[in-house]
């Protein structure tokens, strides 16, 4: 049973990030984070290697928060999956009288 209840945790956090990744704010906002971080850091000097390496990096967490979200929805999709194999395994179960 806390198989399922975890199934069913991980197909509502899907849904969730499913809407997050469609919301066009969230979207927008990624554009936009990803953008300036670029170019701030193609405008740093030769010398500014710390400042390039710090916009770097928030350039890439943009995108790992992007990947994150993604890992969740489909994360969510196997879990759908696999209720719906369980729930179809207890339903020949029934059908065919076997008991566990």
């Amino acid at each position: 049973m806390s198989d399922e209840i975890a199934l069913q945790k991980a197909t509502a956090r899907a849904a969730r990030a499913q809407r997050l990744l469609e919301d066009e704010l969230l979207a927008e906002a990624f554009t936009s984070l990803e953008s300036s971080y670029t170019s701030a850091w193609r405008a740093t000097t030769i010398d500014d290697v710390s400042g390039r390496e710090k916009l770097f990096l928030a350039i890439n967490i943009v995108g790992k928060v992007r990947d994150h979200l993604t890992t969740v929805v489909n994360n969510g999709k196997l879990a759908a999956k696999e209720l719906k194999d369980l729930a179809e395994t207890a339903e020949r179960k029934k059908r065919f009288g076997i008991l566990t």
